[in-house]
């Protein structure tokens, strides 16, 4: 039992993260924000506000989670509690941000119902639902990474 939670405070590196909860997360982080960046960057920019803003979030969590892949598997982080809590930190704000992009952009997919091209429509209802899946994944590494901080 003690082994048990002493292996809890621990962060893993090398092939460990692709066997340990929330890191096991970033595969699906990866695919489902590129798919977000790639299906947006494909269809026609009609509000380039709300749709600038939904580049940047996907583009960004993007690079940073496969930053963020790249330092765990290294293990760059030595097992500090400190990445623990900036792991925390980066994936509640990694969701908070792929919300407001998420209902931003299917706000605009709501407008631009009447009136476009099809294709473009149906791209970006796909972005929208792949960017919810996104924001979900966020969140739960978020809660998951709260739990693993915790027990540093």
């Amino acid at each position: 039992m003690a082994s048990n939670t002493a292996t809890m405070g621990n962060l893993p590196s090398g092939i460990g993260i692709c066997t340990t909860i929330p890191d096991i997360l970033y595969v699906p982080e990866l695919i489902f924000g590129g798919l977000v960046w790639i299906l947006v960057a494909c269809t026609l920019v009609v509000p380039a506000n709300p749709q600038g803003w939904v580049m940047f979030v996907s583009v960004f969590c993007f690079i940073m989670t496969f930053i963020w892949l790249v330092v765990f598997a290294c293990g760059g982080h030595h097992n500090s509690g400190g990445w623990a809590a900036a792991d925390f930190v980066y994936h509640g704000l990694a969701a908070f941000f792929y919300l407001s992009a998420s209902v931003a952009l299917a706000k605009v997919t709501i407008d631009m119902k009447d009136g476009t091209i099809f294709q473009n429509y149906q791209l970006d209802i796909s972005a929208v639902v792949f960017s919810y899946i996104a924001t979900f994944l966020y969140f739960i590494h978020t809660v998951l990474s709260a739990i693993r901080w915790k027990s540093f």
